[in-house]
């Protein structure tokens, strides 16, 4: 048995991660078999939108999990009404010196719906050889 596969075992074993995920580690890291659907579910509302993160480094397995609540981005959307239009524009300096060019001042609640539709919609996937990415809606 590889290393990697007895680390995805073990973290079963600890409840760390899912029957689901330990599979769909399995099958990233064995060669040869196909990348699993990380949207595999019932099609209805999204509830979460989730981030994987699977790293390697200096020869250590690293893991993020992220799992947001879309409620979490409705009510995100619905504050910004409540932020000074100065901090606004502060922070869209901000975004885009590092690259995001987003500008918050045009997010709209009702516009948001539209947004959190198309979620279930959305994958992104991203492997490299030490590191897999991957972005859903669950």
């Amino acid at each position: 048995m590889n290393e990697q596969r007895k680390a995805i075992l073990d973290m079963l074993a600890e409840g760390k991660i899912t029957a689901d995920e330990a599979e769909r580690l399995l099958t990233a890291v064995e060669p040869g078999e196909p990348a699993p659907n990380t949207t595999a579910r019932p099609k209805g509302k999204a509830k979460y939108l989730r981030l994987l993160v699977e790293y390697v480094e200096n020869g250590e397995p690293g893991r993020v999990n992220i799992r947001v609540p879309i409620a979490l981005l409705r009510a995100g959307v619905r504050l910004t009404a409540l932020v000074p239009p100065q901090a606004l524009e502060k922070a869209n300096a901000e975004m885009a010196k590092n690259g995001v060019p987003f500008d918050l001042t045009q997010l709209r609640p009702d516009e948001l719906e539209e947004l959190v539709n198309h979620l279930d919609e959305v994958t992104v996937d991203i492997d490299s050889s030490d590191a897999q990415v991957r972005i859903f809606s669950e």
